[in-house]
């Protein structure tokens, strides 16, 4: 099993411990699914670990589809992996438009595993400004602002509420776990159709 689950089963014994509470981690994985047998979601992760994991009684699933580019407006509130340039410019690796009712979702500026050094924003877009590059959107959270290119290319998309029916083998799947009696747990998978990944 990944060294996540253990680190965190320690972390959690050492809060225990401590007589501090304190949330348990959570760690997202990237891979394909296996397979799913009742509770249990078996994927390879893009590490090419295989991982079974018990699925939450609570368990969130979305669909992530493709919008196009069009749908990144002022006002729009978007989440984005990028990587940090020399100038301080974000240049963006995907762009999640958030719907509404999800608007706010983790708003902020903060490191994100998807690449080595990526960040992730969360933030409502002020500006819109087509340049040669690809676009550059002015990004504005409650403790501050950011610059972010566009490249032409970069995966846009979107999600919304799907159910098991969408988690078939060989579907391309970002999971939410949590170490939970134990055992890792998956708490939200978000999943592509047809074999579209979750560029995030």
């Amino acid at each position: 099993m990944k060294q996540f689950f253990s680190a965190a089963l320690a972390l959690v014994c050492t809060a225990v411990l401590a007589q501090s509470p304190a949330p348990l981690p959570t760690q997202r994985l990237r891979g394909s699914l296996e397979s799913l047998e009742g509770n249990t979601l078996v994927m390879k992760e893009r590490s090419g670990e295989v991982l079974r994991l018990v699925l939450d009684d609570k368990l969130s699933i979305s669909e992530v589809l493709p919008i196009a580019l069009s749908a990144i407006q002022p006002g729009s509130f978007v989440g984005s992996a990028a990587l940090p340039g020399a100038d301080g410019i974000l240049r963006a690796l995907e762009v999640l438009v958030f719907p509404e009712a999800a608007r706010g979702s983790g708003e902020g500026h903060y490191p994100w595993d998807l690449q080595p050094g990526s960040t992730m924003t969360n933030a409502t877009v002020a500006d819109v400004v087509a340049q040669a590059q690809g676009q550059l959107l002015t990004l504005r959270y409650k403790d501050g602002e950011k610059t972010l290119i566009v490249p032409d290319g970069v995966p846009i998309v979107t999600f919304k509420p799907a159910d098991r029916s969408l988690l078939v083998v060989g579907a391309k799947i970002l999971v939410t776990a949590q170490l939970r009696d134990g055992q890792p747990t998956a708490l939200r998978v978000l999943a592509g159709r047809n074999g579209f990944a979750p560029p995030m």
